[in-house]
């Protein structure tokens, strides 16, 4: 089982103390196999390393989490001058378009979750079903889903910190050495969440319930 974080946040996210040097120094001590870098609606750890397989073994790609008004998602593709502010609908055709893959992250967190719509209509085939930074209850939010529409549940730490990395990660059975191998097997649907530590909670008050959208789709 190869173990792939697929969310996780450097500097260049406003929101994150942690550096690529730090991640790539390691992620590999932490038992990972591979990192997906993630910052927020930018794709400019690129300038910090260069994608694939390290002198370590660790894999790197470098994706985004993306904002939409119906939530984020984390791509993985060619996405680098991707404009920002696409509704979720047009974004979601894109990543199909470019042969891509997109991830709906942390789908039920409050004020954050993602369009069940966009689930529904079959536009968005793969989900977090674990991520490291969501409640217990965010996470069994999501397990209807996986049943009533068949989407893939992935995991990833959303780490913003050194000790947030590789807490949840997902599984690939087959190896993943770049991006293409990545992008091929997220949209396949070989994988499945993993956690391989205890999860830092961030209470989220409420239970979460899906957003509600008029998306016609």
């Amino acid at each position: 089982m190869f173990r792939f974080d697929l969310h996780v946040h450097t500097e260049h996210s406003p929101c994150s103390r942690l550096e690529t040097r730090e991640i790539l120094r390691n992620a590999r001590r932490m038992g990972l196999d591979g990192v997906c870098i993630t910052d927020h609606d930018t794709m400019a750890a690129r300038r910090e390393v260069v994608e694939g397989l390290q002198d370590d073994g660790l894999c790197v790609v470098i994706g985004m989490e993306y904002t939409t008004p119906e939530g984020d998602f984390l791509l993985f593709g060619p996405f680098e001058d991707l404009p920002p502010g696409l509704p979720a609908q047009a974004l979601l055709r894109l990543v199909a378009q470019v042969d891509g893959a997109a991830v709906a992250a942390h789908p039920f967190r409050r004020g954050r979750g993602v369009a069940e719509a966009l689930v529904r209509g079959g536009l968005c085939r793969v989900v977090e079903g674990r991520n490291g930074r969501n409640t217990p209850e965010e996470d069994a939010a999501v397990r209807p889903w996986a049943e009533a529409y068949g989407v893939g549940l992935a995991g990833g730490s959303d780490a913003h910190a050194l000790h947030e990395l590789g807490r949840v990660v997902t599984g690939f059975h087959q190896p993943v050495r770049n991006r293409d191998d990545l992008v091929a097997q997220l949209n396949r649907g070989r994988f499945l969440p993993l956690v391989l530590h205890r999860p830092v909670v961030f209470p989220a008050g409420p239970a979460p319930r899906p957003v509600h959208s008029n998306l016609n789709i």
